[in-house]
């Protein structure tokens, strides 16, 4: 095909404007391999790079999208070819890199992950971006050391993409997990993906103290800025607390007093630059170890048209759980 459906981000001295239209091929950006995306998600990065609220887009024209699940159409790289079942993620995709909201990409061949076996296209999205960061956190938790009987762990914007994947990870690994939320309507759908226990947000938004009443063993951390900084006063000795988003703010209004009088370690989780043996590795256990019907439970579906109008809602902590998007 000359061109192609894709929503593109461009900038002009009015500002930046986004529109789903037609894109040459011609267009694509240098990579030796060439894939049509069966289903895109949204993230809160896209949430960002729609809206134009946070300087995520480094270049122009950008076709937005940060991950992708799709079939190889052509390849120029040793590991793929035609018709293979393939994952991207991250490595600026959206961002300095033509995205996934498109019916073709063209990326770096070292850039992709084999779909698992037991895993359809559309399983891989309604896991994306948020799903991987999760399972990324969860092996962080664990390589820390904090097992199920360590105690209880918490996750912090659990009603979101990662909060809802990271949910169901951790019950069914045997942890007892405190789902927190600003939306505590949503209490029965965490505690139908494992959550044994919901609490409000607000219980993590008051002045932080050096240190606080031991709580948690560990915890996945989604918000950022004052709640993460909460859950680390409230960390008990030798835990452990994977910080992974800033839906709540890059700042982190804490003291040193967590780290050195309790020995809690705050565990960074990029997922944009992963290694690839690290990515082959969550994606391998999201296989088997998310259930399917949790999975099924926490996401919707929606096609590339509805992706502009839907965005500005995951900024605004109004999107439960995960959106798939059919590319189509």
């Amino acid at each position: 095909m000359a061109s192609f459906k894709a929503i593109v981000i461009e900038k002009g001295e009015g500002g930046q404007a986004v529109a789903l239209k037609d894109f040459d091929e011609a267009g694509l950006m240098d990579g030796d391999v060439t894939v049509r995306p069966d289903y895109s998600t949204i993230n809160y990065k896209d949430g960002l790079a729609i809206t134009g609220q946070a300087p995520v887009v480094r270049r122009f024209p950008m076709i937005a999208g940060v991950d992708f699940a799709g079939t190889v159409e052509a390849s120029l790289h040793p590991d793929w070819t035609a018709g293979d079942k393939v994952i991207c993620n991250g490595w600026g995709l959206g961002e300095t890199h033509l995205g996934a909201y498109a019916q073709k990409a063209r990326v770096k061949g070292d850039w992709l992950v084999r779909l698992p076996a037991g895993m359809s296209t559309r399983e891989a999205m309604a896991i994306g971006t948020a799903g991987y960061t999760a399972m990324l956190s969860v092996m962080a938790l664990e390589h820390a050391g904090i097992a199920p009987e360590r105690g209880p762990v918490i996750v912090t914007g659990a009603a979101g993409g990662v909060g809802s994947v990271a949910v169901a990870l951790l019950s069914k690994l045997g942890y007892t997990v405190t789902a927190s939320t600003g939306r505590m309507h949503e209490a029965d759908y965490l505690k139908g993906l494992g959550a044994a226990e919901v609490i409000d947000r607000s219980e993590l938004a008051g002045p932080v103290k050096p240190l606080a009443k031991e709580r948690w063993a560990g915890g996945i951390d989604s918000v950022g800025s004052t709640t993460l900084a909460n859950v680390l006063s409230m960390t008990k000795y030798g835990g452990a607390v994977a910080a992974c988003g800033l839906a709540g703010g890059m700042d982190l209004p804490t003291s040193v007093a967590p780290f050195i009088l309790r020995g809690v370690s705050l565990l960074g989780i990029d997922s944009v630059m992963a290694p690839l043996a690290r990515r082959r590795e969550a994606w391998k256990r999201l296989e088997n170890g998310l259930d399917r019907a949790k999975l099924a439970a926490m996401t919707t579906e929606i096609p590339l048209s509805a992706v502009i109008g839907t965005a500005p809602g995951i900024l605004a902590g109004g999107v439960r759980g995960r959106i798939v998007v059919n590319i189509g």
